[in-house]
């Protein structure tokens, strides 16, 4: 086992350190299966979507055949959209399960979002096979309006935004955060200085992103504990309507510690938007779906949210990298845009340079769009957009919810149930209740290993282990004496001491095995302060 300097690994992000402790887990002194607990990408797909994404290339290659047949076969022409509906239900035999998912989210997009049909399947056809540029850059024109009506039914809890929402897809959640840090600072909506609020426990970039010395933005936490169900209090909400701050940064349900904001929360983001007009926020809502009756907060503040999405959890999709941005028609972003090229005639100036090699009327470009632009430094807009067979797969993900409009989607609670019974075994195998609020998404898990110490061996004990070792020496030990690595708390904003679980990665039975390392490990350490 490699020795590792723990003073050291207390500067490095949590994710780096979490890959050492893989490496030094691979060759644990205990000669154990190594188990990771410490990623985030469940163990489970979504098949009826890729597969009927599969189905869709293979009909648009006999399309393509149509037009030019050379090479021996291996070369084929463009699809044909006149009609090409009739020749995809024909195409396809009703028995058969991928291509009556398909029959399905035809009918359904016909009967209730009313789309042309020979242009949502010429658009899935064309996409998927992959031969041009995604038309308009920003979004393909019904995977947009698809998109939108998942969000709408997965994450508005009642609310109609769908109509007045417009959707970027992008590489992932990551590439989400990456182009709107980017845009919300090339904007002048961010400045150097500028306080932000960011909710912890959080996804570790979120804090480390705003130090960086591109952006050197101000932040300060509002934080959450466990003695509050990780909910923020009334008294952090309270610093929010301040002017001075800017931006709120959320993860909701949080990662770390999976809690969706409850309905005072919410209620309290209301107050925040009413006292501070031009706050932005922005809320990535992945672990979302896993929630009963999830609310966003796009949905209740919608003019001053940036929201952000990603299928990858949900679907098993981290390797397909789908995310996306959406902002409400009417937003605080395009505002304070106009405010600031009103006010200052240098940023008035370096907008109409900047957006009129792609736009004939460079003011009045809209603040998603210039994200677009921007995505691809204004010179490559032209090529710029998600690739249109990942669009195509995100659409596809969100029809097999869509069809089960009004009633429950076996997948999605086939979902939440996986990480239920994960979460319950793991937690019985350390000997103990998990939390079961109706805000835990259950697709994480933290505790405090100090707290655990002290409830399993007394507060002398505590004291002890507290005073004597740290958290990352404990997690260091586990992976390299027992083979388990699990992510540090900490780099996420908790207080030391606390341990995520990922409960999506791993089958049922090695959370039980976890638990029990975890235990055993512990019990190491109480051996210790018996014997000092």
């Amino acid at each position: 086992m490699e020795s590792l300097d723990i003073e050291q690994l207390k500067g490095m992000s949590n994710f780096e350190v979490a890959a050492l402790f893989l490496e030094n887990s691979e060759k644990n002194t205990m000669h154990n299966t190594p188990i990771n607990v410490g990623r985030g990408n469940p163990n489970w797909i979504n098949t009826r979507a890729r597969l009927a994404f599969n189905k869709i290339v293979e009909f648009g290659i006999d399309e393509s055949a149509k037009t030019i047949d050379e090479a021996d076969g291996d070369m084929a022409g463009y699809v044909e959209k006149e009609g090409i509906a009739q020749r995809l239900h024909d195409y396809l035999d009703a028995s058969d399960k991928t291509d009556k998912f398909i029959l399905d989210f035809l009918a359904y997009t016909e009967t209730k979002m009313h789309l042309n049909q020979d242009d949502l399947v010429h658009e899935f056809v064309d996409g998927a096979i992959g031969n041009h540029y995604p038309v308009p850059s920003r979004s393909l024109v019904n995977v947009e309006k698809i998109l939108n009506k998942y969000l709408e039914v997965s994450l508005y809890n009642g609310e109609k935004l769908a109509d007045h929402t417009n959707v970027f897809p992008t590489e992932g959640g990551t590439a989400a955060m990456v182009y709107l840090f980017n845009e919300l600072k090339i904007s002048h909506i961010l400045e150097a200085g500028d306080t932000i609020a960011i909710n912890t426990p959080i996804f570790t970039p979120y804090l480390q992103i705003p130090e960086l010395s591109e952006f050197k933005l101000k932040q300060f936490d509002v934080s959450s504990v466990e003695d509050d169900n990780w909910q923020m209090l009334d008294a952090k909400f309270e610093e929010l309507k301040d002017p001075s701050v800017k931006a709120f940064f959320v993860v909701n349900p949080t990662n770390p510690t999976s809690r969706a904001f409850s309905q005072h929360a919410l209620d309290k983001i209301k107050e925040v938007v009413a006292a501070n007009p031009e706050i932005i926020i922005i809320t990535d809502d992945v672990y979302g779906t896993f929630v009963n009756n999830f609310q966003t907060i796009y949905s209740v503040a919608p003019k001053n949210t940036l929201l952000v999405y990603s299928y990858s959890k949900l679907y098993g999709a981290t390797g397909h990298r789908l995310g996306l941005i959406a902002t409400h028609e009417d937003n605080v972003f395009d505002e304070i845009i106009a405010k600031r090229t009103a006010e200052n005639a240098a940023i008035k100036e370096e907008f109409e340079k900047r957006y009129s090699l792609v736009v004939a009327n460079p003011l009045d470009m809209k603040f998603i769009d210039r994200t677009v632009a921007d995505s691809r430094e204004i010179g490559l807009y032209h090529t710029a957009g998600l690739s249109t067979p990942q669009q195509v797969l995100m659409a596809l993900f969100s029809l097999t919810n869509l069809i089960h409009e009004g009633e429950k989607d076996p997948y999605i609670e086939a979902s939440k149930k996986v990480v239920d019974d994960r979460y319950n075994t793991f937690w019985k195998s350390m000997g103990m209740e998990g939390d079961h609020s109706a805000e835990n998404a259950e697709y994480y898990t933290v505790f405090n290993i100090y707290e655990l110490a002290e409830k399993k061996y007394g507060k002398d004990f505590r004291d002890y282990f507290e005073s004597n070792f740290s958290y990352l020496e404990f997690e260091g030990e586990l992976a390299g004496k027992y083979g388990v690595v699990v992510m540090d708390g900490a780099g996420m904003g908790t207080e030391e001491g606390y341990l995520r679980v990922s409960l999506a990665n791993q089958p049922a039975e090695n959370y039980a095995i976890t638990g029990k390392r975890i235990a055993e490990l512990l019990a190491e350490y109480y051996d210790k302060f018996q014997q000092k």
